[in-house]
């Protein structure tokens, strides 16, 4: 299964995110998923790439060209694909990916995970966001979804088409 992760480039995060990435590397590579990602060489990106690789899994980035020509390219990434863009490089993450995890991230991994879902919701595919709810980081954006529903402004269940995980192994049983 090829597994694409949303996350975090930044470093100043809370340490623990670091090491549950690193877990979620080496599971996904014992059970021998691809992990498709954004291929920076830092933050939470650089450590799921890193962790999956010296577990002997396969990586494939989608890099706009941007990234490549200021050396922020990681060099965990088997697969380059260059894009010009990020409206690219979240079309070609779609097409590549089975389904998405969503580990802590700000603006861009906020834009990734609705440019999915949204994707979803009008018939483009039927691929699950898994929100990796690491140490609660995704509570308060629960907590809106569930205010939008109930405001009446998202049709059907949001859960349709974004589950939640506490855990590997929660993550294990959505796939």
């Amino acid at each position: 299964m090829k597994i694409c992760v949303f996350c975090s480039a930044n470093q100043q995060i809370d340490p623990d995110f670091f090491t549950m990435t690193e877990e979620l590397g080496r599971w996904a590579a014992n059970n021998g998923h691809t992990i498709v990602y954004g291929g920076v060489n830092c933050g939470l990106m650089e450590c799921v790439a890193k962790a999956t690789k010296e577990a002997g899994g396969r990586t494939i980035g989608v890099i706009p060209m941007i990234v490549e020509k200021n050396g922020r390219m990681s060099d965990y990434v088997d697969v380059e694909i260059p894009v010009e863009n990020l409206s690219d490089r979240k079309q070609l993450m779609m097409d590549q990916s089975d389904v998405f995890i969503a580990l802590p991230g700000g603006l861009g991994t906020l834009d990734e995970v609705f440019t999915v879902v949204a994707s979803a919701t009008i018939g483009y595919h039927s691929k699950t966001v898994i929100l990796y709810n690491l140490k609660g980081f995704w509570e308060s954006l629960i907590l809106m979804l569930e205010d939008l529903k109930s405001k009446g402004v998202i049709r059907g269940d949001w859960r349709q088409y974004i589950k939640t995980a506490d855990s590997i192994e929660e993550i294990s049983r959505l796939l």
